[in-house]
């Protein structure tokens, strides 16, 4: 084979376990020997062939449908075969064992993947999109990942791209033909206008790039707040079970416990924490530290504590900085008050009874608010953190390009910011990539994809 030619990739395509169906995959310069070496003759291209799969003795594997799909109209761009047999473990171990006898490797997780996007078959989002569309847990995020598929998302970041290219063209025209006054290459005005317009669309975009990330990744909510305020209560209500012992004695819950639900669609991980107090034995103070520690990870604390003692302000200073909270005033019910929402000096205030579950529906409001969904707002893309970052690093390096642009300021400094601005957006998609970025990304793919 020579050097620079790829090397046959193959692996089980299919689920662990036993189902009626399973596959095998190959991709590289070898899947049409081999193909023909199973079948007995050559394959026809895209043609679902029954044929009995032997081993080198000729003895019977299995039997099922041979498909063989030609570079470059595959999902690798390479050479493609297909083995369906029978979904037994064993059955498909042995059926994977004789291609890499035939001379192909064991595929690394996401190789397959891999393989399309750096033969252009696809684009870096598109390809995580797929992983996202395999693992996505709800049907929102089904229908959004197969949207990021098909291309939404690259789109958008491709007329932002386009946008940028242009305005550095008008730029670095300018710098190109200092001398030449009379031409219309550099209009100051021109710029910062195109300038302005491009960020309120990049703008738009990172807004429907935050309501992706939650969709895909949801939000984590952690319920904490002193001893017997109700927290493992809310937890019980909004899980819709009694996931959570719910006792008077203070220090029932004294280990952090983790709950997934659904919100229309949106993946909520709650998480009930030990009551925030000076514990009194080291059991006790251990889950006291874990819920401490777990606040620093939450995208909200729901702060719930009981309406007829008041508001304890000295607690909820305990949350971490930068971290949203939202007040629960629970045990409404003990004072015959009607459930409200109302903003505070330290954030909104819900008043309800985790008990009877009244203002249980102005909680899951405001958490669908929190989340960008409040006006029937279904989404448009999936999207992960790293197109987060990406996409802020752009608007930063945009709105430094204004700023140098209305300061007066040399003109190579705005068209650096704008270069900037362009490889950040160039990450989303793999136009520019950093390094070991790849690994990072199909790494965390399944096998066979």
């Amino acid at each position: 084979m020579p050097p620079n030619t790829p090397e046959t990739i193959a692996a089980i395509a299919t689920a662990a376990g036993t189902g009626s169906v399973g596959v095998v995959r190959v991709s590289g310069p070898l899947a049409s020997t081999m193909a023909a070496l199973l079948l007995g003759r050559p394959p026809r291209p895209r043609y679902a062939h029954f044929a009995a799969f032997r081993d080198a003795r000729g003895g019977v594997l299995d039997q099922g449908l041979l498909l063989f799909f030609p570079a470059p109209a595959s999902f690798t761009g390479e050479d493609v075969l297909e083995l369906q047999g029978h979904g037994g473990p064993r059955v498909l171990d042995r059926l994977l064992a004789r291609v890499l006898e035939l001379g192909a490797r064991p595929a690394r997780p996401g190789e397959f993947s891999e393989r399309a996007f750096l033969n252009g078959k696809m684009d870096l989002v598109q390809a995580e999109a797929v992983a996202d569309l395999i693992e996505a847990g709800t049907r929102r995020a089904a229908h959004l990942a197969a949207r990021t598929l098909e291309g939404r998302f690259s789109r958008r970041v491709g007329d932002l791209l386009e946008a940028l290219v242009e305005a550095r063209a008008l730029l670095e025209g300018g710098l190109d033909f200092p001398d030449e006054d009379d031409t219309d290459l550099f209009s100051a005005a021109d710029l910062d206008a195109r300038l302005r317009g491009l960020a309120q669309r990049l703008a738009a975009v990172r807004a429907a790039a935050a309501r992706g990330r939650l969709l895909r990744d949801g939000l984590t909510l952690v319920i904490a707040g002193a001893p017997n305020a109700g927290k493992s209560s809310l937890l019980n209500v909004l899980a819709g079970e009694d996931r959570a012992i719910v006792s008077a004695v203070p220090g029932t819950t004294r280990d952090l416990l983790r709950e997934p639900i659904q919100l229309d669609g949106l993946p909520l991980h709650l998480v009930d924490t030990a009551g925030l107090h000076e514990g009194r034995d080291p059991v006790e103070r251990e889950g006291i530290r874990r819920a401490r520690a777990v606040l620093e990870t939450a995208d909200r604390i729901l702060w719930i504590y009981d309406a007829t003692r008041g508001r304890p302000e000295a607690g909820i200073l305990q949350a971490p900085e930068g971290v949203p909270v939202t007040l629960v005033r629970n045990k409404i019910d003990l004072l015959g008050e009607s459930p409200g929402l109302r903003e505070t000096g330290v954030g909104p205030e819900l008043a309800l009874s985790a008990l009877t579950g009244e203002g249980l529906p102005l909680l899951e409001g405001h958490l669908r608010a929190i989340a960008g969904l409040d006006g029937g707002e279904q989404g448009e893309f999936l999207a992960r953190r790293r197109h987060l970052h990406a996409l802020d690093r752009a608007a930063d390096h945009l709105q430094g390009a204004r700023s140098a642009l209305e300061s007066g300021l040399a003109p190579e400094l705005v068209a650096e910011d704008l270069r900037l601005a362009q490889r950040a957006l160039g990450e989303i998609t793999g136009e520019f990539l950093p390094e070991d970025l790849l690994g990072e990304i199909f790494g965390r793919f399944c096998l066979g994809k």
